[in-house]
């Protein structure tokens, strides 16, 4: 298949300047990098595709054969001599990021790592009210940013970084070990391939430094324990012109006071006096729009559950809200006066001359006792 026009890769006319080609060719990079497309199996085609486009057009010899002759032109001159021609598989591919980032100028190449800054994780602490309606809230938070005194660079104002004398810009060095030769990452610029020889007063050199910044963040009604907000680009500056990483808020639900949540269903228990469960009765019930009230019919046990439609909460993903589940507890009296001890005790009588019509649980159980024993 014929190669496409290198003008066309980097979408650029052929008067471009070499800004321009090194403008679209970052553009372009930093689109297809295989680290940031790891599901697209063309991101990698595409990206030595326009690495090749760059390597000939920001060339000025390799340039002008092409615009003659088009690829025969740079492809019969990289075989005639070394001048002109592609380098080797790693001065072709081994400083990707240096040539993205500022780094590569032909055969004097030089190597610049650059590493997409580190995601940050911020724990948010909301009520349940503020989890079910949704809110604006301002949070502060710790990161690393790039240095403003210095750009990023690392070097004092006025001066820049010089090329490591270690390995000449390259980032790379080559140790011999017997009748092999390993490339190992520079030990004296970290594979930067540059030095700084006088540091940046703000940030001691490193390009970066530590600032308290706020955030505004928007929670959106529904949110749940453990959901994340994701704010892109709020993460750590990266290094040597990378991106910076994103920061991601998790949601942690306040305990609430009378609500528990399931899902988007909220439950919550239901303290009945002993009177209204045996003789029926209304009571109010709060919700999270204000208070309900409930009839309770007359011998209602503890356990039994009211089931109140709607009064949950909308999820984030849900088109309905959820319910609210009562579940009644039965209180026994407590503080009992002379006069209550002695109605209780009457009432206990009465009802032990009929225990299967008035206590039939406690009958039906005892029944089940015996039959237990007598096996």
């Amino acid at each position: 298949m014929a190669k496409k026009d290198y003008y066309e890769v980097l979408g650029v006319s052929r008067d471009a300047s070499e800004d321009d080609l090194k403008k679209s060719y970052r553009k372009l990079a930093m689109k297809w990098h295989p680290d940031r497309n790891p599901d697209n199996p063309k991101a990698e085609e595409n990206f030595k595709e326009c690495k090749e486009a760059y390597e000939v057009l920001s060339d000025a010899q390799k340039r002008a054969a092409y615009d003659q002759f088009g690829h025969a032109g740079v492809n019969s001159s990289a075989a005639g001599g070394a001048g002109a021609g592609f380098g080797g598989f790693s001065d072709a591919f081994g400083d990707i990021f240096g040539d993205i980032f500022g780094g590569g100028n032909g055969g004097g190449r030089q190597r610049s790592t650059v590493y997409r800054g580190a995601d940050l994780r911020y724990n948010l602490e909301i009520t349940l009210e503020d989890a079910a309606r949704g809110s604006e809230t301002r949070i502060r938070i710790p990161a690393l940013e790039e240095c403003e005194t210095c750009d990023g660079s690392g070097a004092k104002l006025g001066t820049e970084p010089v090329t490591c004398t270690t390995c000449n810009g390259h980032g790379q060095v080559r140790v011999q070990q017997g009748f092999f030769s390993i490339q190992q990452t520079c030990q004296r610029c970290h594979g930067n391939g540059k030095m700084i020889a006088s540091p940046c007063g703000t940030c001691s050199g490193t390009g970066r430094i530590k600032k308290n910044k706020t955030l505004a963040v928007k929670i959106p009604a529904g949110v749940n324990e453990g959901d994340r907000i994701r704010l892109s680009g709020e993460g750590e500056a990266g290094t040597n012109g990378g991106p910076p990483g994103d920061l991601y808020v998790v949601m942690q639900i306040k305990p609430h006071n009378v609500f528990t949540r399931e899902q988007n269903d909220l439950h919550c228990e239901m303290p009945v006096s002993f009177t209204t469960a045996a003789l029926g009765g209304e009571i109010e019930i709060p919700t999270l729009d204000g208070y309900a009230k409930i009839k309770i019919p007359a011998e209602t046990q503890s356990g039994k559950v009211f089931r109140l439609r709607g009064k949950g909460i909308k999820g984030i993903r849900s088109t309905a809200y959820g319910d609210l589940l009562c579940h009644v507890v039965v209180e026994t009296p407590v503080n009992l006066t002379t006069r209550q001890r002695e109605l209780l005790q009457e009432f206990e009588m009465i009802s032990n001359k009929d225990t299967s019509r008035h206590n039939p649980r406690a009958q039906s159980w005892m029944d089940r006792v015996k039959s237990f024993f007598a096996e």
